[in-house]
């Protein structure tokens, strides 16, 4: 009996673990377990290397890129002030009453920090023998300028030439065999295409960002001019940009340069989703007349207009809403030369579509005084195309040099001139006259110093030359007058002048 016992014991047993072996799961490869047991880790990784897809390749374009984009550093010097010229003599202010206050008054007027300072900004090498383009505002009234490369070589930079109208100037480095981007062409980008953008926000060199073309075209309004010469065709995106990236490279992804990021759109002064960049197409250009002739040369159509909406449309009667609507041409107007008229649509320059003022003045400022283009219009429905052949501001279609020789005027026996732009840009001025030979002249008198630039007479301001015989003339027929003006050291004065 007791084996009887013994042996179903047995039997039962096996039948128990038979079945537990059917149900029991599969087996698990065990893990690791860290010194905090509630934390898991397995030794095993999975590769992070990612295939990219054909044609969109953030690392190339970056890497050809980086090396080629500098760090802009600019220094500005506090403007010198000669307190003798400076003091307030009673018997001009018994002279000139309060309007003393608006000829001298305020040091800092034309933009110039009171107190010196340090900026920075981004640039591009576009030659391997150092010269970089940058916008106009990262190195304006700098007294300074130095250019670090991303492998940390730094080199004093020399102004080549600023173009403010189109907020672009080139600098120049001494080095050979530098690494630099190549153009592309900005014609061709499309919205919704991928860039990059490389510069060094916030001193944080040599950083990539990437986003999409959101549209192209766009005007800003940043770039006001009293002389309405401003040009924005902006090309969009939402790459990040911020303070620092100014003057930096925006590329495609096979790093060519499409760009020079130059804006955003904030309401705080750091990026909100929005970055604009001048076109390559347009600074390509400027960069070249900089480089050949040191001034930039704008060749102009000669019209007034107007974007074509609903409203104006209805007003007009106008078969389109599409173009550019001329009211009127300016004096010796190329457009009205080559046979357009007031009422007229343009809507393509060479061949381009135009549907904004700013298109039209991108397409337009690309050329040069004499070049000529085609101009596509609607005469209400008839479709015209002419030829214009475009002139400068002067109205003719020479090539316009840094300092013209008829534009400097003998008067009184000194010699006045134009100021040079480099000169200009430095001293913050826009325009003026630059006067020498005082020695021997009527102005011996006067504590006018060689060297010295006109900037103002009484509230007319001085842009050129002509202007300071013009005023000082018309200034015969009464008591005097108050000429303002700066040294090149930055030392500003007033002298009056015809008074008794």
């Amino acid at each position: 009996m007791m084996l009887g016992l013994l042996g179903s014991a047995i039997l039962g047993g096996g039948v128990a673990v038979g079945g537990y072996k059917l149900l029991e799961p599969a087996p698990v490869a065990p893990q690791a377990v860290s010194a905090d047991p509630q934390v898991r880790y397995t030794s095993e990784m999975r590769s992070s290397a990612y295939a990219v897809p054909e044609g969109l390749n953030f690392v190339a374009a970056a890497a050809a890129v980086t090396p080629a984009v500098v760090h802009v550093m600019t220094e500005y010097a506090a403007p010198a002030v000669d307190q003798r010229q400076a003091q307030m003599d009673p018997f001009l202010r018994q002279f000139f009453g309060d309007q003393l206050e608006q000829f001298h008054g305020q040091q800092g007027h034309q933009g110039r920090p009171r107190s010196g300072g340090q900026g920075s900004g981004s640039g591009v090498i576009i030659a391997a023998n150092g010269y970089i383009v940058t916008n106009n505002h990262v190195i304006d009234k700098a007294s300074k300028i130095e250019v670090v490369l991303d492998d940390k070589r730094k080199f004093e930079a020399e102004l080549v030439g600023a173009d403010p109208n189109t907020d672009l100037a080139v600098l120049k480095v001494k080095a050979d065999n530098l690494p630099f981007v190549k153009y592309g062409n900005s014609d061709d980008v499309r919205v919704g295409q991928w860039v990059l953008a490389v510069g060094n926000p916030f001193n944080l060199n040599s950083t990539v960002t990437a986003g999409i073309i959101s549209a192209k075209g766009r005007n800003i309004d940043i770039l006001r001019r009293k002389d309405n010469m401003g040009i924005e065709s902006f090309i969009q995106t939402d790459a990040v940009v911020n303070p620092g990236n100014s003057g930096g490279a925006l590329v495609n992804l096979s790093g060519d340069l499409i760009g020079i990021n130059s804006a955003i759109a904030s309401h705080t002064g750091s990026f909100e989703g929005y970055a604009f960049a001048i076109p390559s197409s347009l600074a390509s250009k400027v960069v070249d007349d900089l480089l050949k002739y040191k001034v930039v040369q704008r060749a102009l159509l000669g019209v007034q207009i107007q974007e074509v909406d609903a409203k104006l449309a209805s007003e007009k009667k106008l078969a389109t809403l599409n173009g550019v609507y001329v009211q009127g041409f300016s004096g010796s107007s190329a457009a009205e030369a080559a046979g357009l008229k007031a009422g007229d649509i343009i809507t393509k320059i060479n061949g381009t579509n135009v549907s904004t003022s700013s298109q039209l003045q991108e397409q337009v400022a690309r050329f040069r005084p004499g070049d000529k283009i085609k101009v596509n219009f609607l005469r209400g429905t008839a479709a015209n195309e002419v030829t214009a052949v475009l002139r400068n501001a002067t109205g003719t279609t020479s090539v316009v040099r840094e300092v013209p020789a008829s534009a400097t005027v003998k008067y009184e026996g000194a010699t006045l001139s134009p100021v040079p732009a480099r000169e200009q840009n430095k001293l913050g001025l826009e325009g003026g006259a630059q006067i020498s030979g005082i020695r021997g002249s009527n102005f011996r008198e006067t504590g006018i110093a060689d060297g010295f630039i006109i900037t103002r007479i009484d509230k007319n301001q001085v842009n050129n030359p002509a202007d300071v015989k013009k005023y000082l003339d018309e200034a015969r027929e009464k008591s005097g007058a108050l000429v303002e003006g700066v040294y090149p050291d930055g030392r500003k004065a007033y002298y009056p002048i015809g008074q008794e």
